[in-house]
């Protein structure tokens, strides 16, 4: 059986911004909802106030991120523009594959926080999707 991949990204919205980088979220959710079976939980979730989000998603392994990556790049990369990039932190939790931790670097860019966590022990009750 596949691990989950989780991944998770942090960072603030910038002032002003809030309801139009909440639009694009829900059509990319929708996109993600429609065209990705394997993702088992995809979610926006706010600070009180909300300035400050986090995007979290349970993959039912790491080929299903590459495969999200490849489906939402373009968007990820568009919805730069109602973010603080300096913010941005990424973690994530499983075995990424060298070229998708590459992808998530690049994507970060320079100066952004990317932390690996890997698996060491536990066990899970998502459904076997593969």
């Amino acid at each position: 059986m596949a691990e989950p991949f989780i991944f998770i990204n942090s960072y603030r919205i910038n002032a002003g911004q809030e309801e139009a980088y909440l639009e694009r979220f829900r059509e990319v959710m929708d996109i993600v909802q429609t065209e990705e079976p394997r993702m088992l939980y995809f979610a926006e979730h706010l600070s009180e106030d909300g300035s400050e989000a986090s995007t979290v998603q349970v993959h039912a392994d790491a080929e299903n991120m590459a495969f999200h990556m490849q489906l939402i790049e373009d968007r990820i990369r568009a919805a730069g523009r109602y973010l603080d990039v300096d913010s941005y932190s990424i973690r994530i939790y499983g075995e990424p594959t060298p070229d998708l931790l590459e992808q998530m670097r690049q994507l970060a860019g320079s100066g952004v926080s990317v932390t690996v966590s890997r698996p060491v022990a536990g066990f899970s009750r998502f459904p076997d999707t593969g």
